[in-house]
């Protein structure tokens, strides 16, 4: 069986960047470990939040489109990203969050404590308590390393085809169903990637009636990807997709990653990246997301983005 090892990361869309920024960087304590922009869009940012360095199952990007409307959530995208806490850390976030002024559910009746909060945007967020899986590198800030954000936890999506989205994440990316559950107006079903040696090893299905189609804009989460450890793992998960009748972008070079794209068949943008080069790549370590780094078709034209570039 082919296996994705995980997610790699999600990317969703901002209104204002420096309000995503403050929010991401400062209270939530992420790493900005690449400023860069949209490769598809280079009058707008592209900048991605993780750990320390950027581990694969830790990042959360965002594209920012400050003069898009808002976002509609609806069937067809992802409504919720859920970030790892270490397990006794809840009431930590909570308190800080109550600081922040932030509105925020603590749920401990749960199997393991959650939060639930949105995000300037109105992104639905979770800050889950779970174990660390592999080494964790928490990024520097004033939250204490045994209460930091470890990486990702996974993501709900809103689905009207169940059944199909979940063939995907079983036949082709090797995800296993580990549990349902029957909630008012939705049905839920878990996935997890138990072979995950990284954060990022949960997604959930959730198939309500009759809901609209998703709107795009400010909120919206705009794509899923799933980790491949290098090309070859990548090439055999296509492979698997178009036998299944679904059709996929050729490979882009991302720079950071090599990466494919597709919609399953609830119409969720999915993504499958390669592990390798990563984002020290074309900087170090130490000054992630310091500079503005483009790609290196991009860079003749690098004083004329820049100066269309919304301010930081």
């Amino acid at each position: 069986m082919t296996l994705s090892a995980g997610l790699h990361h999600i990317t969703a869309l901002s209104g204002d960047m420096r309000r995503t920024h403050d929010f991401y960087a400062r209270m939530l304590g992420l790493r900005l470990v690449k400023r860069t922009v949209n490769h598809d869009d280079p009058a707008s940012w592209h900048l991605y939040y993780g750990d320390a360095v950027g581990t694969p199952g830790t990042v959360l990007s965002f594209f920012s489109w400050e003069d898009t409307r808002q976002a509609k959530p609806g069937a067809g995208e992802a409504v919720t990203i859920a970030f790892a806490i270490p397990p006794g850390a809840a009431d930590f976030w909570a308190e800080r969050l109550a600081d922040e002024g932030v509105t925020f559910a603590l749920d401990h009746g749960a199997a393991s404590p959650v939060i639930a909060l949105h995000d300037p945007d109105g992104i639905g967020l979770e800050l889950v308590e779970e174990p660390v899986r592999g080494m964790s590198h928490p990024a520097a800030s004033d939250v204490p390393l045994n209460r930091a954000i470890t990486g990702l936890s996974g993501a709900t999506l809103l689905v009207d085809d169940l059944e199909a989205t979940a063939r995907v994440l079983m036949d082709v990316l090797g995800w296993v169903e580990s549990g349902r559950a029957e909630l008012p107006g939705f049905e839920r079903v878990r996935f997890t990637q138990a072979t995950s040696t990284s954060q990022g090893a949960r997604i959930e299905l959730l198939r309500g009636q009759s809901i609209p189609p998703a709107r795009r804009g400010a909120g919206s989460i705009h794509h899923i990807a799933f980790r491949a450890r290098d090309d070859d793992e990548q090439a055999d998960m296509v492979a698997l997709l178009h036998k299944s009748g679904i059709e996929t972008t050729p490979q882009i070079d991302r720079t950071y990653f090599r990466s494919v794209y597709f919609r399953e068949p609830s119409g969720v943008l999915f993504e499958i990246a390669t592990d390798a080069p990563g984002f020290a790549v074309d900087e170090n370590v130490e000054t992630l997301g310091q500079k503005v780094m483009l790609p290196g078709q991009l860079e003749p034209q690098r004083r004329a983005i820049l100066a269309k570039l919304p301010e930081m």
